[in-house]
């Protein structure tokens, strides 16, 4: 029996998802439990199993398509098996090219396919697909070129998008191309061979380069240069991240306090674990002293709209980790009763599935304090933006040997700042202060982790 491949709901916020690439192809074979296809949502990218086992017979929304949840994207059953009639999901792409394109093609891949005419071909997965709430479907314009037409622009390596066609029903033919050519000034475009081949490959088109002022030919280290300046859209993540920060910033009023802490005697501790077995990260025991810290200082795990506020009875605390794609902030959940070892064991898990891209968005979403520790990037101090629904995110920065004054005396200690950014709705300077020290002087109290550790 035909199954219908439905887009799953991965998080109480996620609206539409990006499918970014398909694993399987038309016509293999996949059994339950393979990825089928990659998906983008605003905090990952991640893998999609399949439910069923059968052959892939039908791709509904293709690469780049961003569709909504719990829509049909795509049929698996036994090879020849009818596949219902389904109009494709909304399309949202971040460019449009013309039918002869790649994205082109994918538009076309995913047009609905004839209806079987048998009743029996109406199975119960298309009265489940059907069932599926989808948004009225807006047809792209049907695109009209002859084949000469369409060769003659490939060979030119051209977009015929813009051409208006003379030909029946506006039908763009070979001599609208010629006559849009001579327009351009396509002629005076001098364009090695190589350069040519390298701009067709690569989807620039040339009427969109300029002649160079030499009059020599156009380069592919010329065409190579254009690309490396020319502009390229954000991914999702950068977008999200864009936006809700910008959105942050402007609506939370930030304010900033910056201590100084001595690590020096921590740092020993830390060798010492290590020695016996017990490798355990500076950020360990800063995630540690914010959690007890949270549960001395409860409205600074609350947050406020500016309205109201809201207090949280459990403390669960973002880590922000660096991707080469943008940020993610996977949460350690009730990490004030946690053990050290679990706040290590969990924070490592985390670290590894937000590399790999395999973090669930419940693994990323809840968190009422975000930790950002930029210790390994040697920086001296840093601020950072408050994650929308907190009131505060503490930035921490390498740790250093520093001439410090210790009993009047000048000693080397290693010093370490840290900086509170805080929502001055909630939170005022005093309260921001006290919260800090607190952090502080527990990262600084070797006697607190001989006990915890």
């Amino acid at each position: 029996m035909v199954k219908a491949v439905i887009m799953p709901k991965l998080g109480q916020s996620e609206e539409t998802v990006k499918i970014v690439r398909w694993r399987k192809k038309l016509g293999e074979t996949i059994a339950k439990g393979d990825i089928i296809f990659e998906i983008e949502t605003d905090k990952a990218v991640l893998e999609v199993e399949s439910f069923y086992t059968g052959t892939l017979l039908k791709i509904v929304a293709g690469e780049g398509v961003t569709v909504p949840v719990q829509t049909t994207v795509a049929f698996v059953g036994d090879p020849g098996e009818p596949v219902p009639d389904i109009a494709p999901a909304p399309i949202t792409r971040s460019e449009v090219r013309s039918p002869g394109s790649e994205v082109g093609k994918q538009v076309q891949g995913i047009a609905p396919a004839v209806s079987p005419a048998s009743a029996g071909a109406k199975s119960a997965v298309h009265s489940a697909a059907s069932a599926v709430a989808t948004p009225t479907i807006v047809e792209p314009q049907l695109f009209r070129i002859s084949p000469r037409a369409a060769k003659l622009a490939k060979e030119s390596v051209i977009d015929p998008a813009p051409i208006v066609g003379t030909g029946p029903s506006g039908r763009i033919v070979e001599r609208d191309v010629k006559a849009y050519l001579e327009a351009q000034g396509y002629s005076r475009l001098r364009i090695t061979p190589t350069a040519k081949q390298f701009a067709a490959r690569e989807g620039i088109n040339l009427l969109s380069l300029a002649p160079k002022e030499d009059g020599s030919q156009i380069s592919v280290a010329d065409i190579e240069l254009i690309l490396a300046e020319r502009p390229k859209p954000l991914s999702r993540m950068r977008q999200i991240i864009a936006q809700r920060l910008t959105e942050s910033y402007t609506h939370a009023p930030h304010f900033f306090v910056t201590v100084s802490a001595d690590v020096t005697e921590l740092e020993a501790l830390r060798a010492e674990l290590k020695a016996a077995g017990k490798a355990y990260t500076l950020t360990d025991f800063v995630v540690k002293s914010a959690a007890l810290a949270l549960e001395q200082f409860p409205a600074v795990n609350g947050t406020s709209d500016g309205q109201t506020v809201r207090s949280r009875s459990k403390i669960h605390l973002g880590l922000a980790v660096a991707l080469e794609q943008g940020l993610v902030v996977p949460v350690i959940r009730q990490a004030n009763v946690l053990t050290l070892a679990e706040i290590h064991d969990r924070a490592q898990e985390l670290t590894v599935k937000a590399r790999a891209g395999t973090l669930t968005p419940a693994e990323m979403t809840g968190s009422t304090f975000t930790i950002s520790n930029l210790g390994m990037m040697d920086v001296e101090n840093f601020t950072a933006i408050i994650n929308p629904g907190e009131s505060a995110i503490l930035a921490v920065a390498s740790g250093a040997k520093q001439p410090v004054v210790r009993n009047d005396q000048v000693v080397v200690r290693t010093m370490m700042k840290m900086t509170l950014s805080s929502d001055h709705r909630l939170i005022d300077g005093a309260l921001a202060a006290r919260f800090l020290n607190s952090i502080r002087k527990s990262l600084e109290e070797k006697n607190l982790w001989q006990r915890l550790t």
